[in-house]
């Protein structure tokens, strides 16, 4: 979760997160990444949640850093609480190189992605190394939310792939995530055009405050969406979502 969108009681993760986090790590496994791990890096790794689920994936001995540079010593202190021995925070990546790095919607935030991620290749991730990168998807669905988080941009398919390729990456397998949230965002962005609509301290993309039989619906829809996504990209089939994702080697 961005640091932006953590509240008080982060608790009850928000659907869209959990699924998330259960897509990236399966993939992530199902491509044997995990399995060599000594050192990692979260890039951009806000509250460190994901993190935290992935390290019961490691190697007992691996190292998982988080990076994040709004992190202060409260924030540091408060998050530490709840992380696992295998996970660490810091401002600045600790000298590499790393075997994994995931750059989970960060790319958007940089207002030069191409230099930023060209350096972070070269100077934090192995040689044969794995990334894995998500960037939110089609610059047109560009709204209020995407300026209320930093967003200098979203992102096409073919333009991430060239800032991808262009840092020295493989990309080895991609797709689309989230395909049925995609007309959602749609008539959001409209209702935005035409009504005016601004961020809200309580948008419902941070704070999650369904009940179990709705929150157990949407569970079950995104399970079959992630589902849809792995098919797809086993498949080669680019079939947009709400987010655009990569899995590379260095």
């Amino acid at each position: 979760m961005d640091l932006r969108e953590a509240h008080a009681n982060t608790a009850a993760r928000h659907p869209w997160e959990t699924a998330r986090a259960r897509f990236f790590a399966r993939l992530l496994a199902d491509s044997g990444a995990l399995a060599q791990v000594r050192s990692g890096l979260d890039v951009g790794a806000g509250d460190a949640w994901f993190a935290a689920q992935l390290a019961a994936q490691l190697p007992k001995n691996a190292r998982l850093h988080c990076v994040d540079a709004e992190y202060t010593p409260a924030t540091v202190a408060a998050l530490a609480e709840n992380l696992p021995p295998q996970v660490d925070l810091c401002t600045q990546p600790p000298p590499g190189p790393h075997d994994l790095v995931l750059l989970l919607d960060v790319l958007e935030h940089v207002p030069d992605d191409r230099a930023f991620l060209t350096e972070l290749v070269a100077r934090d991730l192995a040689p044969g190394g794995w990334m894995l990168i998500s960037v939110p998807a089609w610059q047109g669905l560009f709204t209020s939310h995407d300026k209320f988080l930093q967003h200098f941009r979203r992102y096409g398919p073919a333009q991430a792939r060239s800032v991808l390729q262009g840092a020295g990456l493989q990309i080895v397998r991609s797709g689309g995530l989230f395909h049925s949230l995609l007309l959602p965002r749609f008539v959001g962005k409209l209702r935005e055009r035409a009504l005016g609509v601004h961020p809200a301290a309580h948008d419902p993309h941070i704070t999650w405050r369904a009940g179990k039989p709705v929150t157990a619906a949407v569970n079950a829809a995104f399970s079959l969406d992630n589902a849809a996504s792995r098919l797809l990209s086993r498949w080669g089939a680019d079939v947009p979502g709400l987010t655009w994702w990569a899995l590379c080697r260095k």
